[in-house]
């Protein structure tokens, strides 16, 4: 058995309407449902970005359990290299803050920004992971010191 893409993601917004005009607005994502006060859903690709309400979570009569997180979430999104600089402009004129930039020996840079509930994003190199697992000559990669 081998487990296949990630299907959704979920990360948690107290305030549902900065979230919603910021993952739809400004980063551009598809909203594909909407859930009043409890949450909204947006295309990424082929995957699902789910946003909560952390307190909100339990979807009455579906038997999903409740969930949530405490803390800053992290999620990196796939862009190509010759659109970082473009990205970058683009959150600087929304008034998006870049908190950091790393460039990775092997494949590429990466942008790093929060969202309005602090949750932290990051547009990466497609093939990042890859990368590193090959230059490595491993499936474990040792990443920078912090």
């Amino acid at each position: 058995m081998q487990l296949g893409r990630i299907l959704e993601a979920a990360l948690y917004a107290k305030d549902l309407g900065a979230a919603e005009q910021f993952y739809h607005g400004v980063l551009g994502l598809e909203i594909i449902s909407r859930v009043a006060g409890r949450g909204v859903s947006f295309r990424c690709g082929d995957a699902v970005l789910l946003l909560f309400d952390p307190e909100r979570t339990r979807i009455p009569d579906a038997g999903v359990p409740p969930h949530g997180a405490i803390g800053d979430g992290h999620m990196a999104f796939a862009v190509d290299e010759s659109e970082i600089d473009s990205w970058r402009r683009h959150l600087q004129q929304c008034g998006v803050a870049i908190e950091a930039e790393v460039a990775w020996p092997e494949s590429g840079r990466s942008v790093y920004f929060r969202d309005p509930a602090g949750n932290i994003l990051e547009l990466a190199p497609p093939a990042l992971w890859t990368v590193k697992a090959k230059a490595a000559g491993l499936h474990q990669v040792t990443l920078p010191p912090l």
